[in-house]
């Protein structure tokens, strides 16, 4: 019976790193990216490697680069970094209610590899069971767990072969998460509710961006794009007193 229980949750797990590849393909050519960078900042590779583990934030680690580049202070980097990674506190918030059934060790690893990628793409399978106890954990953990990996790789690999590379903006490493993004997004297009939300959260970032809100523009893009959703009818689902009207 145990054997079995563990061959169920291996098969979920795989599963799980099946749908994590499109991160994957995303993960690794910036994660890659990063590690030029961080070598060129005067990292080694295994530091490199290691902030790919501990910190495993895409934009935190590139601005980190830029920063020690620059001869910031660390003060000064984990400040920036930690005003770039406040988006997180909506994330976590959203998904918080799934997770409630899940031991305080399952939530605190699931918090630590809570990045935006995976966080739409567990999202969506989380929505769709009706009760939060239904979740694979397997399959998101196996999710969550590719993804972490091939950051790390993508990090060592560029750190590893930065002399070969050198300058990686001619190769348009830039455009691989936004590519990303959308193919993790095109499933949400067909409910007008979240449709209204991405067109809104983009509109309003590029908005506050323009007018000087820096690294806060995305917080408060998605705050006030959130709460104009919430507003908004979902169409195509009755309500319980329509439905028993319908009965009458």
């Amino acid at each position: 019976m145990l054997g079995a229980n563990h061959h169920f949750m291996g098969r979920s797990f795989l599963r799980g790193m099946r749908l994590g590849l499109p991160i994957v393909l995303g993960y690794l050519p910036v994660g890659f990216a990063f590690g030029v960078l961080a070598v060129q900042a005067g990292l080694t590779p295994w530091a490199a490697g290691l902030m790919s583990f501990l910190v495993y934030a895409g934009s935190a680690q590139l601005i980190a680069a830029g920063l020690l580049l620059s001869g910031s202070s660390a003060a000064g980097i984990i400040m920036t970094t930690f005003i770039v990674n406040l988006r997180h506190l909506l994330m976590s918030a959203a998904v918080a209610p799934y997770l409630k059934t899940w031991s305080k060790p399952l939530q605190a690893w699931f918090s630590f590899e809570l990045t935006d990628e995976a966080f739409a793409a567990n999202l969506s399978r989380f929505a769709s069971r009706a009760d939060p106890a239904a979740i694979d954990r397997a399959e998101t953990l196996g999710l969550n767990g590719i993804a972490h990996l091939a950051w790390i790789a993508g990090g060592v690999l560029g750190a590893c072969f930065d002399s070969a590379i050198g300058d990686v903006k001619p190769l348009g490493l830039d455009f691989a998460l936004p590519a990303m993004f959308i193919a993790l997004l095109l499933p949400h297009f067909a409910v007008p509710r979240k449709v209204l939300a991405l067109c809104a959260g983009g509109s309003l970032s590029l908005l506050f961006s323009l007018v000087g809100a820096g690294q806060w523009s995305v917080m408060l893009a998605t705050l006030l794009a959130a709460s104009l959703a919430a507003f908004f009818p979902e169409l195509g689902k009755k309500t319980a007193s329509e439905k028993e009207q319908g009965h009458d």
